[in-house]
């Protein structure tokens, strides 16, 4: 696997989260954010569980642009 950076959130105080990458392999966006709290999660499952494995995450909107970037990559090289 080999992950393409697209961007991380200027405002982060240490410079290391959230962090947006894509999968060159299945065109997948890989989202490092920060952990949801439990009243996120609890309005996050009145649409449904969520599985063992999987997370909820929240992603700054600053980060908008590197998350629209990111689809532009993943999409261009579907189309290759």
């Amino acid at each position: 696997m080999r992950l393409t950076f697209m961007g991380k959130d200027p405002n982060s105080p240490d410079g290391d989260s959230p962090t947006i990458w894509v999968d060159e392999e299945t065109k997948d966006l890989v989202i490092q954010g920060w952990k949801a709290d439990a009243e996120t999660e609890a309005e996050c499952r009145v649409t449904g569980p969520i599985p063992e494995h999987e997370a909820v995450v929240r992603v700054p909107a600053r980060l908008a642009q590197a998350i629209r970037e990111a689809l532009d990559v993943a999409e261009r090289d579907d189309e290759d």
